[in-house]
């Protein structure tokens, strides 16, 4: 079986791909390189040992995507591609409207075009805002603190609405929520443009030496330690749950929604400290003010992913920690082409 991977080269995307690859599918990627490079899709190939069709192309280009669907029998679909930073998002709604939902659409469009209806959905605990309580189940209200979770949310009442239409379909949404780490070779990771956006990839910044310390946004939240808490799951994990949602999909299951997290919330100063501890010395960090879009606490009940697909996140906090510092140890300037 084929599948479509829509930004593939990106940091999620990358290691699905070898995923996919070790479970005996063939790839397609596409992926404009807008934050990604094409070297993550080389490294792909030098770890899974296969090859992986790529196109540079946005999703968002009509005919780009007709030339990949006529070159190639796809039979499902899994869409990253997509911008994904909360804070970036509250300053740049309307590019984050137009990149993430008409990109779907266009997808949606070439897809019915030709007949696949198979479709892995990347969607965000950022739909269900600042929940009402924890842990999080899928049938928990939905409702967004920023222009990056509407677009998730937007993009979700789409594919209900396809699906209602169009009942042929076979749509997963998978909510994930932190990913974190990297692959255990040390040759991927999350290398984003600039300044990261997210903790992880920051905090391993200041571990070698990139970034001078740590910013907190935030000590006064209703947590135990007063810092943001969220579910943090290895990336290697969440590309296993992207495989599991697309052998669902070859059962016909309609449209379904698991949460992928693990279960556990950590804070951020938590983070700090396990990422001292993989570094055996002290992440310098400084307290901030809050930052606009973030909530407080937020990590999943993931039972029905495991009694649906058969979902379990199997790596510790420590796994995630030593495997995103190797990474960024090993690459130090991230992927360098």
């Amino acid at each position: 079986m084929k599948i479509l991977v829509t930004g593939g080269a990106g940091y999620i995307g990358s290691h699905t791909m070898i995923k996919l690859l070790e479970n005996g599918y063939e790839v397609v990627c596409v992926d404009d390189l807008s934050n990604s490079k094409m070297i993550a899709v080389k490294k792909v190939e030098e770890i899974s040992g296969k090859k992986v069709d790529f196109y540079k192309a946005d999703i968002r280009d009509r005919e780009a995507l007709r030339k990949v669907f006529t070159e190639h029998k796809i039979d499902s679909v899994i869409n990253f591609a997509g911008y994904k930073a909360v804070g970036e998002s509250c300053a740049k709604p309307i590019e984050y409207y137009d990149n993430n939902i008409y990109g779907i659409l266009v997808l949606i469009e070439v897809m019915r075009e030709f007949g696949v209806k198979n479709l892995v959905f990347s969607s965000s605990a950022t739909v269900y805002g600042n929940p009402h309580k924890v842990p999080i189940t899928e049938d928990f209200p939905l409702s967004t603190s920023n222009p990056y979770g509407s677009t998730k949310l937007f993009i979700e009442y789409i594919l209900k609405d396809l699906y209602k239409s169009d009942n042929e379909f076979n749509i997963s949404i998978l909510r994930y929520f932190n990913p974190i780490g990297a692959h255990p070779s040390g040759k991927i990771g999350e290398d984003p443009n600039g300044i990261p956006n997210n903790l992880c990839p920051y905090i391993t910044k200041v571990c070698v030496g990139k970034l001078p310390f740590v910013n907190i946004f935030g000590d006064d939240y209703p947590t135990p330690d007063g810092t943001g808490v969220r579910d943090y799951i290895h990336v290697e994990d969440l590309a296993e749950g992207h495989v599991l949602a697309v052998k669902k999909l070859e059962e016909k299951p309609g449209l379904f929604i698991v949460n992928l997290g693990t279960g556990v919330g950590y804070s951020v100063l938590e983070m700090v400290n396990a990422f001292s501890k993989a570094l055996g010395k002290e992440v310098p960090y400084k307290i901030g003010p809050r930052r606009p879009g973030d909530i407080p606490m937020c990590y999943a009940d993931p039972s029905f992913a495991e009694e649906f697909i058969g979902f379990k996140a199997k790596r510790t906090l420590d796994d995630m920690c030593r495997d995103a510092l190797n990474w960024q140890l090993n690459n130090p300037d991230g992927y360098v082409e």
